[in-house]
């Protein structure tokens, strides 16, 4: 496919309202949990998650994942928002909310490879941003796992074009981001920022949809984009990429990433990498096995 394509490309892009939507109590939900702590009211987030059977049976399920600080079974709504708390029950309720928009057929990329990469990086930004400091993991948890729904819009809008980008990345085992551009002139970046926007998402998480892999143009939250930029890399060297491995030598040390996230969180410089790797290992596994449960439930 020649570069020139690429407004052609662009133009199929401006077709986003055939994507599915979150469903449709999240949205006030997300709003709602937005509001200070004590204005909270344990019962109407209850009600209001329990409004979507599916919505409410799934985040029980990750409810009761130790990712989110459980040990001990929960067996109701109202028992995982008072366990768990409302920060966590915003992480939980949009993870499941976004799990529904994958397209129903077949598609290149499977979709638990796909769960697998957003929820592990957005879990690894969380573990990292309390490790180092960061002022707010609960907003590097949602950065984690929405810097790829470009992704989807392409699996959407782009199917045939996508594909032959994904068969290259995963015959020549380079970046999904390289083989997008060498096919199609373009990357899941422009598809994230365009869906990004259209959900009106907030002018950070609209930069790590945009720009995580390219972070020189940041402006609206740099440190964020580059801890998720760091996370999506351990994530893909450790396993959990697009379902091939890539071939690519990796020096986290000398990552642009690194340089700007240590201007902000100077702990950086000391920090243990070879104990955040060991921690990692099973962490991602426990994503996996719940990923698997969550797409793919018995």
């Amino acid at each position: 496919m020649n570069i020139p394509q690429k407004d052609v490309l662009l133009k199929k892009l401006e077709g986003l309202e055939q994507m599915p939507s979150i469903p449709v109590v999240v949205t006030p939900l997300l709003h709602y949990l937005e509001q200070p702590l004590e204005r909270l009211e344990v019962q109407r987030v209850v009600d209001m998650i329990s409004q979507d059977k599916s919505l409410a049976a799934q985040c029980l399920r990750m409810a009761n994942s130790p990712l989110f600080g459980r040990w001990q079974s929960v067996e109701s709504v109202r028992d995982a928002v008072v366990a768990l708390g409302m920060q966590r029950m915003r992480d939980i309720v949009f993870s499941c909310s976004v799990l529904t928009l994958m397209p129903a057929e077949q598609t290149q990329l499977d979709p638990v490879v796909f769960w697998e990469h957003s929820l592990g990086c957005a879990l690894v930004c969380r573990h990292f941003a309390r490790k180092i400091a960061f002022p707010d993991p609960g907003k590097a948890y949602l950065a984690g796992l929405l810097h790829d729904i470009g992704v989807l819009v392409n699996l959407w809008l782009l199917p045939e074009e996508f594909r032959i980008a994904m068969e290259t990345a995963r015959s020549k085992r380079i970046p999904l981001h390289e083989a997008e551009m060498s096919i199609l002139g373009i990357t899941h970046c422009d598809s994230g920022r365009l869906l990004a926007e259209r959900w009106s998402l907030s002018p950070d998480l609209v930069e790590v949809a945009s720009l995580h892999h390219d972070l020189r143009a940041a402006k609206a939250n740099p440190p964020l984009l580059a801890l998720v930029s760091l996370a999506d890399l351990l994530c893909r060297m450790g396993g959990i990429g697009y379902g091939y491995p890539e071939e690519r030598q990796v020096d986290l040390l000398a990552e642009p990433a690194f340089a700007i996230l240590l201007q902000h969180c100077p702990t950086l410089q000391d920090f243990d990498w070879a104990r955040l790797t060991f921690e990692l290992e099973a962490y991602l596994d426990e994503v996996s096995r719940l990923v698997t449960v969550l797409y793919r439930p018995q």
